[in-house]
């Protein structure tokens, strides 16, 4: 058996008689989508599954390092707390405070020695504290691990400096407790923030100020409580606040504006739009955030996996697919597309060509038999309706065209009629006669359309009828291309936009206004633009109210087709722009002037 025939064979067990029989194989063989339904199913459960799972893990991680982060913190409370007991200290400041201290070189002296002997008497972990100091009640410092001053405020103004600045006020306010700094306090940009406490006269009611202790720790103490929590992505430690977040610690410089960036109370929504996971715990210590981060597309790595085999074994199965498609959809579409060139061609083929087409003793045979009886039938009929409809589009837009004439006359007689009785008859004898070589140039030998050069001068009467009217109040502007002059339009077109213009943009408006006529060509298109300085439109819904700009939209695409457009903008106070836009037809030729 040849190929050809095993082809043929396969032809043959594939052709059902019904129709509906080889659509619904075909349906089942176009049904394979729902593979790729299933994979796309799979690759957002898993990414559901991964999200929940990395979110729960990195929840545990940040209790636990925010647990080691208060062990850690803790310890730097102690610190301060025993500087600030020690009774040797506190005796020195309260000398120093009182006058009663040795001269300057002893007395720093001894304080620093004091110092040392307290921190390291102690045994307290100082692995991350990188200078101690103690601001006395004229905020002189006395520093171990630093040089002894204030950093910043090293300048004239140093007390009141000191005094002013927002840590000192909170340390003041803490009445003693330990306050925590997102910064060094003394302006050392090296990686450490500052904890500040208050010396107070434990033997007065008042708790009379002694000092200040300011400790300024490394922030790789943090790095510290993360170190454990061996999870991909980064680590932070941050404020939220209205004006700025701050950043204590940030394992990846690089998200520090991101951070900055997002809102205090939406930071996990603000990164999940830029493809970052966040999770956070409020540190109780400090009352900081922990947080992690990690970048969604990293931790989507197993799900991208599941998603690239099961498209490839879908597309591996709808290849297959496709080539049954095509061997059992042929059964189907040859019999259709021959209806489909019998239909097509009917219009202008004899009733021997349509008689040559022959069908299957089936359901789309019967169709075919029966459309090719009722094509014969409904010629004459077809062009019966042609005839019709063509005879109701000219009476419509007879009817339009017939509107616009009477509206424009009304208008124009009633003003005649006013400057008659005001004795004003030189102007209402030039108004008539601009009424009358108006309806002279509209009537264009009965014809419906007309020149554009024309219908510019019909404009021309017509704005020196309302300047007669305004007493001259409307400047009329026309830049119209040469090319566009001599072009054939549908009449009366122009003139009710600027009618409508005056009407309703100038008249309502005080003092003089202006028009202006743009006419141009836009390749195919002739497109023309009024427009006014007048008081605009506020409502752009009584546009079409009016059935001076409704008409012309009407007419336009009565004669012109659905590819014309009108479109009217406003600004109110400012003035309205009316541009339209339309293809000439066929039938419609460049005249000469």
């Amino acid at each position: 058996m040849n190929l050809k025939s095993f082809l043929a064979r396969i032809r043959s067990l594939l052709y059902f008689r019904k129709i509906r029989n080889r659509f619904l194989f075909s349906i089942i063989i176009i049904s394979l989508p729902s593979l790729f339904l299933l994979g796309f199913l799979s690759f957002n459960i898993t990414r559901s599954m991964l999200t929940e799972q990395q979110l729960k893990t990195d929840l545990d991680h940040l209790q636990t390092a925010s647990s080691v982060g208060d062990l850690l913190l803790n310890n730097i409370i102690n610190v301060n707390r025993t500087i600030v007991n020690d009774q040797t200290i506190r005796n020195l400041l309260y000398a120093k405070k009182h006058g009663e201290a040795a001269d300057d070189h002893e007395f720093r002296s001894q304080m620093i020695s004091q110092l040392q002997n307290v921190i390291y008497n102690n045994l307290y972990d100082t692995r991350y504290i990188r200078s101690v100091c103690i601001l006395d009640t004229n905020l002189e410092s006395y520093c171990l691990g630093r040089p002894d001053d204030t950093g910043i405020y090293e300048n004239a103004d140093k007390a009141n400096s000191i005094r002013q600045a927002r840590w000192y006020t909170d340390t003041i306010s803490a009445q003693g407790k330990v306050v925590f700094s997102t910064f060094n306090v003394f302006g050392e940009q090296n990686g450490t923030f500052s904890s500040t406490k208050l010396f107070r006269d434990s033997n007065t009611i008042q708790g009379e100020e002694l000092g200040m202790i300011v400790v300024n720790v490394s922030t790789t103490l943090f790095g510290r409580a993360f170190n454990n929590n061996q999870n991909p992505g980064y680590f932070a430690v941050y404020v939220p606040d209205v004006e700025r977040t701050s950043i204590i610690y940030l394992q990846a410089p690089t998200l520090a504006d991101l951070l900055i960036e997002a809102p205090h109370d939406d930071m996990e929504g603000y990164l999940l739009n830029q493809g970052y996971l966040m999770r956070n715990v409020k540190n109780q210590t400090s009352g900081w955030m922990f947080a992690h981060i990690i970048e969604e597309q990293a931790l989507l790595e197993a799900s991208k996996r599941i998603r690239t085999v099961t498209m490839l074994i879908g597309a591996l199965i709808a290849l297959l697919a496709i080539v049954m498609a095509y061997v059992i959809s042929g059964t189907i579409t040859r019999p259709l597309i021959r209806i489909k060139k019998m239909m097509m061609s009917w219009n202008h083929a004899s009733q021997d060509e349509i008689s040559e087409y022959s069908f299957r003793d089936d359901e789309v045979g019967v169709i075919g038999e029966t459309f090719k009886k009722l094509a014969l039938e409904n010629d004459h009929l077809n062009t019966r309706l042609v005839h019709s409809q063509l005879r109701e589009k000219e009476a419509e837009l007879s009817m339009l065209q017939a509107q616009i004439k009477p509206h424009f006359l009304y208008n124009t007689l009633n003003s005649i009629y006013m400057m008659v009785r005001l004795n004003r008859t030189e102007e209402a004898a030039q108004m008539a006669l601009s009424l009358s070589e108006s309806f002279k140039i509209s009537l264009n030998k009965g014809k419906d359309t007309i020149a554009v050069y024309k219908e510019l001068e019909l404009i021309r009467h017509y704005i020196t009828i309302q300047n007669i009217r305004y007493k001259g109040r409307f400047h009329y502007q026309e830049e119209v291309d040469p090319a566009v002059k001599r072009v054939e339009i549908l009449k009366l077109i122009l003139q009710p936009l600027i009618e409508n213009s005056i009407y309703h943009g100038l008249e309502p408006k005080i003092g003089p206004g202006n028009i202006r006529l743009e006419g141009r060509m836009d390749g195919e298109y002739v497109v023309f633009i009024v427009e006014d300085d007048g008081v605009g439109i506020p409502d752009m819904s009584r546009v079409e109210q009016g059935y001076g700009i409704r008409n012309v939209r009407e007419r336009l695409r009565l004669h012109y087709g659905p590819t014309s457009s009108l479109d009217v903008t406003s600004e109110p106070g400012r003035g309205t722009k009316i541009t339209i836009r339309f293809r000439m037809n066929q039938d419609e030729v460049t005249v000469s002037d």
